[in-house]
């Protein structure tokens, strides 16, 4: 009888510590490996409930080795097939998921470098510029967030500390772009709305404290999860508490001049944690759009962030374009490993052309 008040990550633990755990110690008694609830799906990041199991749910696993130890990989590979029990609590252990609708079982077997390559595109050793812009925080947290229940490798660790955030050059360059993204737009909450177009500013008003609320992600060194879990991980974040409010302010109030004051003070929060952090900060986020009545991110924050930057490469990059989740939001390119790697050419492209 299964429980069904059961999270995915606790089912498992428990599938390696009964089952997988006493099956390896047995057969591969000296393989070392990691075991843990990695990958896709939202019981990687805990957030899976009883609609989570119509698919991709259940007995699921990821066993890692080190690069050193990839010869074992199919041995292990051929002992699941062949030992593993057909139901595990009452749960199947081999069934059909939306990539692949054979009744398979579900432990992935990787070396720690293939499995995290496979999630971000790139090779996770020796990051470059160009390979931390085309990483999502989804795909990184795929690697970082899940539970990881015995470690005997080397490289896991070692890669989860790298990807915990970006070097500190690359992240004043995300910030950057971040606020050129609220400068670019801001002013159009008011224009909008006085030429009659108030379903207009309501979009504009949406767009802006979306793009707030990752720049609250992005100050608080915290990856951002796909749309669908973003505002739940977001109100577990400090900066949260003074600034879920206001964006819900931004994005729902009736009255342009409402919506526009909440996005602006919204960014005055988010400038005092910049400042917080000690990184650039001028005395203020919001200064008057010209001679209209309108607001608009004052240039000087993300100047100040450019300016500060001493490494040379990322110095080269394209002002305004930013990582791939700031200029693109295609799921069927932002959720492909391999499209999101393919577009280190369309920076290449920019910075020859710069």
């Amino acid at each position: 009888m299964s429980d069904h008040g059961l999270r995915g990550a606790e089912l498992a633990r428990m599938f390696h510590t009964e089952v997988v755990g006493p099956l390896l110690a047995r057969k591969l008694p000296r393989l070392r490996y990691a075991a843990g609830r990695l990958g896709s799906g939202s019981d990687v990041l805990g957030l899976d409930d009883a609609t989570s199991r119509d698919h991709d749910w259940g007995c699921r696993l990821t066993l890692l080795v080190d690069e050193p130890d990839s010869g074992v990989l199919p041995q292990v590979s051929e002992l699941l097939v062949g030992e593993l029990p057909e139901t595990y609590r009452g749960y199947r252990v081999r069934f059909p998921v939306t990539w692949d609708d054979s009744r398979s079982h579900r432990v992935e077997v990787a070396t720690v470098a293939g499995f995290a390559a496979s999630r971000l595109g790139v090779d996770p050793s020796g990051l470059s510029v160009l390979d931390w812009l085309v990483l999502t925080g989804q795909s990184v947290l795929e690697v970082t967030a899940g539970p990881v229940f015995t470690d005997q490798t080397v490289a896991l660790s070692q890669v989860r500390d790298t990807l915990s955030w970006y070097p500190p050059d690359v992240e004043r360059y995300v910030l950057a772009v971040g606020w050129q993204r609220l400068e670019q737009q801001l002013p159009f909450v008011g224009r909008t709305a006085e030429r009659g177009d108030e379903l207009g500013s309501r979009l504009v008003s949406g767009q802006l404290a979306g793009d707030l609320m990752s720049l609250g992600f992005a100050l608080s060194r915290r990856w951002a999860p796909y749309g669908k879990w973003r505002g739940t991980v977001f109100a577990t974040l400090p900066v949260a508490a003074s600034l879920a409010g206001l964006l819900a302010a931004a994005a729902t109030m009736g009255a342009w001049r409402d919506r526009e004051s909440a996005l602006a003070a919204a960014a005055e929060t988010l400038l005092g944690v910049q400042r917080e952090r000690g990184l650039p900060a001028p005395d203020r986020a919001v200064v008057p759009f010209w001679d209209r009545p309108y607001r608009a991110i004052d240039l000087a924050v993300p100047a100040g962030l450019l300016a500060d930057i001493t490494d040379a490469e990322v110095a080269r990059l394209p002002p305004g374009i930013g990582s791939v989740e700031q200029w693109a939001d295609s799921v069927d390119v932002l959720a492909s490993p391999g499209r999101r790697s393919a577009l280190q050419a369309a920076y290449l492209a920019w910075i020859g052309g710069a």
